[in-house]
């Protein structure tokens, strides 16, 4: 059998494919336990940076744009 990557995760009591794949008994398996702490770590740098992102967007010294109109008819424009 060639090597190959299953996902999987662990219930608390069992280690569970996320998604089906028979396996005969005896299989030699290997187990990763991926570290949850760099995913979590690295999902905040993610947050704080699109949190930094959007609030230099959208400051507190914006005008407000509730009353702006989104179109604006252009009087000079001849066409149909």
């Amino acid at each position: 059998m060639n090597t190959i990557t299953l996902r999987t995760h662990f219930d608390g009591d069992h280690i569970v494919l996320d998604e089906p794949f028979q396996l005969k008994p005896n299989t030699e398996l290997i187990i990763t336990v991926l570290p949850q702490q760099e995913f979590d770590e690295e999902r905040e740098a993610w947050y704080a940076f699109a949190l930094q992102v959007f609030e230099a967007a959208y400051g507190d010294d914006e005008p407000d744009y509730d009353s702006v109109p989104l179109k604006e008819t252009n009087h000079e424009y001849k066409g149909g």
